[in-house]
């Protein structure tokens, strides 16, 4: 029978290993960032969301890389200015804008997605499909419970925030 503390040493347990794989990450992305074409990693997920999305404000776009929008402001400045995304007048407001992936774009997002494939599957040769397939579902929970989580998690801060003074 689990107990309270069972949970916890395993909440840790986890914890320490998405600690090591964000630090993992983020050594085998800057060998990426080498590359000519530029774009950041924050870059790379807001063309991920445009070109699998399709067209969106940046408010939508920010909300989907649970981000702020003048922070999305800039980043998105960057890759119109590098020709990767493009400023659209909003069909359904004009005074508004959509932002959407322009073909330079798409192509720099559908090539860095092969080659990111390409790496992943190299490094899971020696898995079953059936443990690759199993990953995938995990990971997918976790994200989604992640997700979900969000606004508990800023309510707990706020209230540790509050105890504390």
């Amino acid at each position: 029978m689990e107990t309270t503390q069972d949970r916890l040493d395993n909440a840790d347990q986890l914890g320490l290993q998405l600690v090591r794989f964000f630090r993992l990450l983020e050594r085998s992305h800057q060998h990426f960032t080498d590359k000519p074409h530029g774009v950041e990693k924050a870059g790379y997920m807001l063309m991920a969301h445009l070109v699998m999305g399709g067209p969106q404000r940046t408010s939508a776009l920010a909300d989907a890389v649970h981000s702020d929008p003048s922070t999305v402001s800039r980043q998105i400045a960057q890759l119109v200015r590098a020709g990767l995304v493009e400023r659209r007048a909003d069909p359904l407001d004009g005074r508004a804008c959509l932002l959407a992936a322009t073909d330079a774009g798409a192509q720099l997002f559908d090539d860095l997605r092969a080659q990111r494939n390409h790496h992943i599957d190299r490094m899971l040769n020696a898995w079953s499909m059936e443990r690759r397939h199993q990953l995938v579902q995990l990971f997918d929970e976790l994200n989604t419970d992640i997700e979900n989580y969000r606004p508990q998690l800023a309510t707990a801060i706020a209230e540790q925030r509050k105890a504390t003074r």
